[in-house]
């Protein structure tokens, strides 16, 4: 297990020499009531006072009961300052202007590249006019296996926690003592209903986290983990331009 105090002295003092860099007011992240959310609100705050935190529920009923209930909890232990933005409406009108033109097949499907792209343009929006920074919140499992959206949550001018595995994470936050409804919830990317990452992973993230640090794994384990990796390259990559000779 890691050194946890030492793991925050550090990461504290890396978001502040960037706040400081980067000349700005503050950081903003999005909150949306998960593990990974919570501790980077969590260290951000410790780093820099302005920090705010913007919860964005958006169609999935769960966005507006349990991850809205677990955003303001953890927001009040913490004393971070905590916005609600609607984007459910902003969602749906975007989803049947394509479909008006480019006919979905699944009408719901969308959410999945709609939702965290309209989350991550509103946090822009609102960093730039607070002259703020964007704290990404994905952790080590996720990015290894692809599990974010391109342009989504994959987007952010920096990251406190990119190198730990979800596992990691969970340790982190029971040392700093955040509330059991978050540490104990099944972790999901709440983009559709009753949905769960392990379920749709097909792997727990304890195996996952295993493989990534002691190389070990079932084959069936091993067989999804490098399909996801291999699979999202591109996720992982600036973009292709091209060079002339």
């Amino acid at each position: 297990m890691r050194d946890y105090k030492c793991e925050t002295e550090n990461r504290v003092k890396f978001i502040k020499e960037l706040v400081s860099t980067a000349q700005v007011s503050g950081i903003v992240f999005g909150n949306s009531g998960g593990k990974d959310a919570a501790l980077v609100g969590i260290l951000c705050k410790l780093a820099c006072d302005n920090t705010l935190g913007v919860s964005m529920p958006c169609h999935v009923s769960r966005n507006y009961e349990s991850d809205i209930d677990d955003a303001v909890l953890f927001s009040r232990q913490y004393n971070i300052a905590h916005k609600t933005i609607d984007l459910t409406s902003t969602r749906n009108e975007i989803t049947h202007a394509i479909n008006s033109v480019v006919p979905l097949k699944n009408i719901d499907k969308p959410n999945i590249a709609i939702a965290p792209r309209l989350r991550m343009i509103t946090l822009y929006t609102i960093a730039s006019n607070e002259n703020c920074l964007v704290a990404g919140t994905g952790n080590r499992s996720e990015r290894y296996t692809g599990y974010f959206t391109k342009w989504g949550d994959g987007a952010f001018d920096f990251n406190p926690i990119a190198d730990l595995t979800a596992t990691e994470v969970l340790e982190f936050l029971r040392y700093l003592d955040a509330p059991k409804s978050i540490v104990e919830k099944p972790p999901s990317a709440g983009l559709i209903e009753d949905q769960t990452d392990e379920a749709e992973m097909g792997i727990t993230y304890a195996a996952l986290d295993n493989y990534l640090l002691t190389g070990n794994a079932s084959m069936h384990d091993a067989e999804i983990i490098n399909r996801m990796h291999e699979a999202s390259h591109h996720k992982r990559k600036p973009p292709v331009i091209y060079q002339s000779v």
